[in-house]
């Protein structure tokens, strides 16, 4: 087999297939032709196996053995029987099969890699009488079939394990990039042929390194796979042994000289201690301890890393954002790189990978070219840009006076007519509260509430926090459009409200059915203390939709607190129990607070020690109608606000507030002293309250009386009423 010529397949990622085409024809192969994540192309086996050394965008290198069409199960079978198999591997060997693809014949992979393994095993037991092993890690054969349709190929894997698997990256980051993406991110920005021309080569958050490790290798010209130790074909008994060494020969000889080259500065930035410890393990399993540096800083200390270099290279890839509520962040993230590139980076070339490209419009730099790429199964683009005047957004009208612009305002200066008019709305609401605030001894309220249909979000300010909810638009609203208009709106808060970047929080608000509205987002644990007239609060403003304080309560708690004064107290559905906390602050006898939910329970009870209150202030887990069944105890003073829906997996029934409002009403007033008062609240805009009610009790509506100025724009925000025994 030493100068025959092969048919071989080489897979890559998708829109990476063009590159590699050129990459193949560089290292001897001919005949190349370009399919869907991967190339064809024809080689001698030296050539094939400089493939498998040197390819840095290939992930698997496949000799195909035989094809033929499979319109029912047993053609699968019988195709594969007719392969030598004897020729390639010792009956008493170890294989393995890798199917993927599926027809009407053959529906399951886990069913055609048992009948392709099958085909093979009979067949070497069928003529020798021994039979080999199937071994997953490592065999001495691993056989690809690949079903379309009614078309199965059946192959050699030459390169066992996935060619980007290098072999210095044991640990990831937090959006880990793919050393074969990495390779293909440097090729299109022309780093392989042009590195010379550069005096440092940077990544500003460069997570576990994968982009300064790979352009190091490329200007070293070291092979990507010169430290693999196992490859598809060492125990294959078509592999010609000398033939690789003189492959490996090459590569060694070729890194030998690259080691003493002159090469630029490679720096890597990264925050986080435990992926830059990560990054440093890499760096040193790729033998680059004294080539790459990985320091400890973050994007804004961009400036003292270069200095004054006058040229060079850029290239990060910036988190995605996987979790609910990131784009807050990650725009902020993405103004301040492009501020500081138009800052300290004049003259320089950039290349920005990115899963959202409408951020990237938000630098303030318009991209020289782009180029289309899949991260694992996410689509992302590759944003060249060239550091010039001629590239940059030109500049509209500030959202305020710049005078004493920092970095933030800065990154922010390219905003768009639909940002400047959200500022100056968010501005009016502000001054209109202004007089009102003065007043109130609260740091947590709202300032905007879907004023301008088209910038659908809920904002709310908890001390030095913002927390944005997002209504969820209609399906007419393109979700571009839609995203972009968020944008408009986070990108202009700082600079309005003066909250720093890095405390907006933003979340996603749609209809919530049972308990949704209570599910975890995040599981940060982070507490915020606010104050609110007497009372300290703690909110949580990631981890769940809401955030443990209804704000637009604060009237509702503002009375119970002027009228507990010596009263016995209930509170149900107490959620964290910031009703009982201001009546206990209002000199209730006695508070009792009952949920269902224990993390609300334990959060109840940190809002009860943070302002010092005692033990008879009784805390309870239990549901809230069952416990009333039970419960024979009265009270002067009673609050209610209770979930729209609830199903909640320690109940044996679920509660629907229209449907179980009268009955939870009438047990509750039968804990009412004679002369006591019941509040009752709730947020479902259809509700109606039970005709029966009205004969039994005297009921008030006192919605009107429950809503500050800070929610007058949405009346409808909740209603409540008023509950009194008939004398």
């Amino acid at each position: 087999m030493a100068n025959t010529i092969v048919d071989c397949f080489v897979t890559c990622a998708k829109h990476l297939e063009g590159l590699l085409a050129e990459e193949i024809q560089a290292l001897g192969g001919h005949s190349i032709k370009e399919t869907v994540a991967g190339v064809t192309f024809k080689a001698s086996m030296p050539d094939v196996y400089r493939v498998c050394m040197w390819s840095r965008l290939a992930n698997r290198v496949l000799l195909p053995l035989v094809q033929g069409k499979v319109e029912q199960a047993d053609d699968l079978y019988t195709l594969v029987q007719q392969v030598p198999w004897e020729d390639h591997l010792s009956p008493t060997g170890t294989i393995a099969v890798d199917f993927s693809g599926s027809s009407n014949a053959i529906r399951h992979t886990r069913f055609g890699a048992q009948t392709v393994k099958d085909a093979i095993v009979d067949l070497l037991r069928a003529k020798t009488g021994k039979r080999p092993s199937v071994q997953l890690k490592q065999p001495d054969i691993r056989v690809n079939a690949y079903l379309k349709r009614d078309n199965v190929i059946i192959a050699l894997d030459l390169s066992g394990e996935s060619l980007h698997q290098r072999g210095y990256r044991l640990q990831a980051g937090a959006a880990p990039l793919k050393e074969t993406l990495a390779a293909g991110v440097l090729y299109r920005l022309g780093w392989s042929s042009h590195w010379q021309d550069y005096p440092m080569l940077i990544d500003p958050m460069c997570g576990a390194g994968t982009l300064v490790i790979e352009a190091a290798h490329m200007a070293m010209d070291r092979a990507p796979a010169l430290n693999r130790q196992f490859f598809g074909f060492n125990r294959w008994y078509g592999h010609i042994p000398q033939q690789w060494r003189e492959v490996v020969a090459e590569a060694q000889d070729r890194f030998a000289v690259g080691l003493e080259r002159d090469l630029p500065g490679l720096v890597g930035l990264e925050t986080n201690q435990a992926t830059l410890n990560a990054a440093c393990n890499n760096i040193q399993r790729a033998g680059l301890k004294d080539k790459v540096q990985i320091k400890h800083q973050d994007l804004s200390t961009l400036s003292q890393v270069i200095g004054n270099l006058e040229k060079g290279f850029l290239v990060t890839n910036p988190p995605y954002g996987e979790r609910l509520g990131d784009d807050a962040t990650l725009l902020y993230l993405y103004q301040n790189l492009g501020a500081q590139l138009r800052e300290h980076c004049m003259g320089w070339d950039a290349g920005l990978i990115t899963g959202n490209p409408e951020l990237a419009k938000r630098m303030g730099l318009r991209a020289k070219r782009q180029y289309s790429f899949f991260n694992g199964a996410l689509p992302c683009k590759l944003l060249t840009f060239e550091v010039s005047p001629e590239y940059l957004v030109k500049a509209r009208r500030p959202v305020e006076d710049q005078s004493s612009a920092n970095n933030e305002a800065k990154a922010r200066e390219h905003v768009s007519a639909g940002a400047t008019m959200f500022a100056n709305r968010l501005r009016k609401n502000l001054k209109k509260l202004k007089p009102w605030l003065k007043q109130q001894n609260v740091d947590c309220y709202r300032i905007y509430d879907a004023d301008m249909p088209e910038y659908a979000f809920a904002i709310d300010r908890y001390s030095d926090w913002l927390h944005v909810q997002e209504y969820a638009p209609p399906a007419s609203v393109d979700p571009e459009r839609a995203q972009q208009r968020l944008l408009d709106a986070l990108s202009v808060l700082p600079e309005v409200t003066g909250v720093a970047s890095n405390q907006v929080v933003l979340k996603q608000r749609r209809k919530q059915k049972g308990t949704q509205q209570y599910k975890r987002q995040d599981q940060t644990g982070e507490l915020l203390s606010v104050t609110e007239y007497h009372a300290r609060l703690l909110v949580n403003l990631k981890d769940y939709l809401d955030t443990g304080l209804f704000l637009d309560h604060r009237p509702m708690r503002r009375q119970i607190f002027a009228e507990a004064s010596g009263k016995r107290v209930l509170n149900l559905y107490c959620y964290t129990a910031s009703v009982s906390v201001h009546a206990a602050l209002g000199g209730a006898a006695c508070t009792v607070s009952v949920d269902l939910s224990p993390t609300y329970i334990s959060w109840a009870t940190k809002n009860f020690a943070l302002n010092g209150l005692g033990e008879q202030h009784e805390l309870i887990q239990a549901d809230c109608l069952t416990w009333l069944e039970q419960e024979h105890s009265k009270f002067d003073l009673i609050f209610i606000d209770p979930p729209t829906f609830s199903n909640s997996k320690r109940t044996q029934q679920d509660f629907d507030i229209q449907r179980d409002h009268e009955r939870l009403l009438i047990l509750a007033m039968s804990h009412l002293d004679k002369q006591g008062t019941l509040y009752f609240s709730n947020n479902f805009r259809r509700f109606k309250l039970a005709d029966s009610l009205f004969h039994q009790f005297e009921v008030e509506d006192i919605s009107n009386k429950t809503i500050d100025p800070d929610f007058a724009r949405n009346q409808k925000i909740h209603r409540c009423w008023r509950l009194r025994h008939r004398s």
